[in-house]
């Protein structure tokens, strides 16, 4: 049994996140290895969360946008990793080992950090109208 990070999950909220973007998520954290690995196809995770390749396609670079889904540098085929703040793991030891870990590498820069987007300006508020009476046709 695998010991779940939830160091990110926290934060989901605030990632914008597309349906599509957290389905796929959803799989790969079913699927993955202690550490967080993930080796199976994009083509493979899109089928199993119900997603077409197109979809599964924009919905793994959102991921990758906001650090959540890393891939190792030389671009292995069929090989991703889940940011280790939301990985799985072995042991409790191996989960805090790892947290630790990666607070450090944030902090040297070596791992990115999972990010929310960040707007230049805030998006439009709702303009509330009130509703008028209109005449009926006829």
């Amino acid at each position: 049994m695998l010991i779940q990070a939830s160091a990110g999950f926290g934060m989901l909220h605030r990632l914008d996140l597309t349906k599509a973007a957290q389905d796929l998520l959803s799989v790969m954290v079913d699927c993955q290895e202690a550490g967080g690995e993930v080796n199976e196809s994009q083509a493979a995770l899109g089928a199993r969360a119900g997603l077409s390749r197109n979809s599964a396609n924009t919905a793994m670079a959102l991921l990758e946008s906001r650090s959540l889904v890393l891939r190792p540098e030389s671009r292995k085929y069929r090989t991703y990793y889940l940011h280790p703040y939301i990985a799985s793991y072995a042991s409790q030891e191996e989960l805090e080992e790892a947290i630790q870990g990666a607070a450090e590498r944030i902090a040297d820069g070596e791992l990115p950090d999972i990010t929310a987007p960040r707007y230049e300006t805030a998006p439009p508020k709702r303009q509330t109208q009130p509703l008028r009476a209109v005449r009926a046709a006829g």
